[in-house]
């Protein structure tokens, strides 16, 4: 898994077959209904089914970045943005909040006890790649990557 920080310049190459933005409530309720979306989405995008290891990945990895973006990325009244790119051999999962002071953490294993703090850890493991960017003063876009394959559906 790879995590990186991304300038303009960097840009994966986004050849998009598919691509929808929707605005979630900054809420718990909003975080799962933009989970419930990624992988309705997903699975009928890619025709891979719900229980495959994929949408499980899609599924993950949305819920950590969606519950991050209304955890620790939002402003009272702001909403946050949820983005699927559907891609010729992976699925984009973007997350774009309204704190881009708020950068996500090095990724470093917790101790045991600890009840909070391990969702990045997930999203690097679900994950193939994921990063961050800032494009302007107002929003930063937290992103992940997942395969499309389905070797252990």
């Amino acid at each position: 898994m790879t995590h990186h920080h991304l300038t303009e310049e960097a840009k994966p190459s986004l050849a998009t077959t598919r691509q929808l933005t929707l605005r979630f409530s900054s809420t718990r309720r909003g975080a799962r209904l933009a989970r419930r979306l990624a992988v309705q989405q997903f699975t009928e995008w890619t025709g891979i089914p719900y229980d495959s290891d994929p949408a499980r990945a899609v599924a993950l990895v949305t819920a950590e970045l969606a519950s991050n973006a209304v955890r620790h990325g939002s402003l009272p009244g702001r909403d946050f943005r949820l983005t699927l790119h559907h891609l010729p051999d992976r699925f984009r999962v973007e997350v774009t909040d309204t704190r881009p002071e708020r950068l996500p953490p090095p990724v470093t294993p917790r101790p045991a006890d600890e009840t909070s703090g391990r969702g990045l850890l997930l999203v690097e493991a679900y994950a193939d790649c994921w990063g961050h960017t800032v494009r302007d003063a107002y929003t930063k876009t937290v992103w992940a990557e997942v395969r499309l394959s389905t070797t252990d559906s």
